[in-house]
């Protein structure tokens, strides 16, 4: 039966998410910003920011190319902002490569 609900559970991607999937992580800088919120399971955008060399707004830019794509969730609290990996999204997105 838990086999039965995890099937059920699984994630299917659209053509377009798929798409902007590919185009979020082809971006290098964006690649390197989407690994590190991938190495832990909720990531301060300050942390983000602290280990990247560009400037708040181009980070931001990049967040939301990674949000639109569904890659990561943003929860804001107030002026702070927490990122997290949609861990079922990216396996999604793999298992579709894995299908090509």
């Amino acid at each position: 039966m838990l086999k039965i609900m995890k099937a059920a559970k699984r994630t299917r991607l659209t053509d377009r998410q798929f798409s902007l999937i590919s185009r979020a992580l082809a971006d290098p800088r964006r690649y390197k910003i989407f690994k590190q919120i991938a190495a832990r399971s909720c990531t301060a955008c300050a942390d983000v920011r602290a280990h990247q060399p560009i400037s708040a707004a181009t980070l931001s830019h990049h967040m939301k190319e990674l949000e639109t794509a569904g890659l990561i969730e943003i929860a804001r609290q107030g002026k702070f902002a927490n990122l997290t990996l949609k861990r079922d999204v990216l396996q999604a997105y793999l298992n579709r490569l894995a299908e090509i």
